[in-house]
């Protein structure tokens, strides 16, 4: 069997399906030549190849010593730190101390660094299968709120992980491409950075300035966590277990909350329902809450800045409790959490004031178990309580559900992240569109009109009646043939269509 190059960071494990012809892996590339002699490998680090497993552990004949004491001093301090019933408020307060407030944002990013229990499905009947404990989250707002500050320090923090920004980034950066070894000449596929960051987290800022097929392969890796590559004879399916944290900018740089979220961005629905939290951090004048921020910036310009308070960790204390917490706690769902959380979904179903109206979809379900998991790891507990179900439903309505609001009614719609499009404008269009067909149905016989006079006569029906839904229901009249248009934009010409 042929040798493969893999040189792969610590605690990582590759999976391929190889092409009858031979395939090289390098992740990245340190020099080694055979299979088990990487330095840069750890051990107990799996390949599978053709169907064959293959543990290598270096060693064998045990822990050493002093490895064994360093351990036994982490388990001491991380059990006395998980004593402290506090232990949640003292995680939140030792969170980037030096960006101001902004609490329920931290909880969010302190679930996202602790993570879900990422759990084998039920191994009996057809309804098996994995489910990810990966958490996804967005940061959309006006700029100057600290959104890369936050982004910047949860990538110090996480165990393992990637930042690169959208802008810089490509598909096959963020994937993985084909390269030649310099020194072998041989096909060599280079890991990306979600593929690096497995089993981490991967920091994306700017993500708004991403081009169209960049963001085309999040939706695997986002979902199904894997990355499926078909390039130069190589076919092959690569990990990316990593939770993403994105950072977007609005179209105009200021969010308008006139508009809904999918309006203020430039992202398709399709990718924004993927994110379990969605944050919006907006900058709102507050006389109060702007001294209170100003001193807080101005004393850390100060000589002799403000020393932290007593309960809040360093960074190394931090970075080794999150650690221990991802590798060594895995809890479970009790009866009365998973009672919390069957009750806490119908009621959430219930907020919908319409059949036509959806207000939470199984998406939003798994994302408060995965939260409430998470908040079961800060405290390093086995056990998921009814406390923890409590607290991950309140963050997903102070998030998610916040940016699903509709702007016009003031009610909670996940179309408008899941689609796009809130019923109320669904609703709207059709009857915009039955309108047109009555207002057209006379004047397209002689001759043509112009948008500006169309808006002009819908507007006298309908005073709220704004260019983009007009446009809209244009648009709808024109795929069923009715209409036919020229020109763009004010521009447009409309004249009978074939089916009118």
């Amino acid at each position: 069997m042929d040798v493969v190059r893999q040189a792969c960071r610590p605690a990582s494990a590759t999976h391929l399906n190889y092409a009858p012809r031979c395939a090289w892996l390098s992740l990245p590339r340190c020099g080694a030549n055979c299979l088990g002699h990487c330095p840069s490998l750890s051990p107990g680090i799996i390949y599978t190849l053709h169907g064959l497993s293959d543990t290598r552990a270096a060693g064998g004949t045990g822990e050493d010593s002093t490895l064994k004491k360093d351990r036994e001093q982490v388990v001491e301090r991380v059990s006395k730190l998980a004593k402290d019933p506090n232990i949640y408020h003292k995680l939140v307060e030792s969170f980037a101390p030096s960006i101001y407030e902004m609490d329920d944002v931290k909880k969010g990013l302190l679930c996202q660094l602790f993570g879900g229990s990422n759990s084998g499905g039920n191994s009996q009947g057809a309804g098996s299968g994995r489910f990810r404990g990966d958490l996804n989250v967005l940061l959309v707002g006006d700029p100057g709120v600290s959104k890369s500050q936050l982004l910047q320090y949860v990538h110090k923090i996480a165990p393992r992980g990637i930042y690169t920004s959208g802008k810089g980034s490509s598909a096959v950066g963020l994937t993985a491409y084909v390269t030649k070894d310099p020194e072998t000449k041989d096909i060599v596929l280079e890991s990306g950075a979600l593929v690096l960051s497995d089993r981490g987290i991967c920091c994306i800022d700017e993500f708004d300035k991403m081009s169209d097929s960049t963001r085309a392969i999040l939706h695997e890796a986002m979902e199904q966590q894997t990355i499926s590559v078909a390039k130069a004879g190589i076919i092959c399916s690569l990990n990316a277990r990593t939770s993403i944290l994105a950072a977007a900018n609005p179209i105009n740089s200021r969010y308008n909350p006139q508009l809904s979220v999918v309006e203020n961005m430039n992202l398709p629905p399709t990718l924004l329902s993927r994110f379990d939290l969605i944050y919006l951090v907006l900058d709102q004048p507050n006389p109060t809450a702007d001294r209170r921020l100003a001193k807080h910036i101005v004393s850390l310009y100060f000589e002799h800045p403000p020393q932290a308070a007593a309960t809040v960790l360093s960074i190394d204390e931090f970075a080794e409790y999150v650690s221990f917490a991802r590798s060594e706690c895995h809890p479970k769902l009790n009866d009365e959490a998973k009672s919390a959380l069957i009750e806490g979904y119908v009621n959430m179903r219930r907020m919908s004031t319409s059949k036509n109206t959806i207000s939470a979809t199984p998406r939003q379900l798994e994302s408060i178990v995965r939260l409430s998991e998470a908040n079961a790891k800060m405290r390093l507990s086995d056990t998921v309580e009814v406390m923890d179900v409590e607290e991950a439903m309140r963050l997903l309505r102070v998030a998610t559900q916040s940016a699903a609001t509709d702007p016009r009614t003031g009610k909670i719609d996940m179309d408008l992240i899941n689609t796009g499009r809130s019923a109320s404008s669904r609703l709207r269009t059709a009857q915009l569109v039955n309108l047109l067909k009555d207002k057209l149905d006379g004047r397209l016989q002689s001759g043509s009109i112009t948008f500006q006079n169309l808006l002009e006569i819908v507007q006298q029906e309908q005073q709220e009646v704004t260019t983009q839904e007009l446009q809209a229901a244009i648009r709808q009249l024109a795929d069923d043939d009715a209409i036919v248009t020229s020109g763009t934009g004010y521009n447009i010409t409309i004249a009978r269509g074939v089916r009118a």
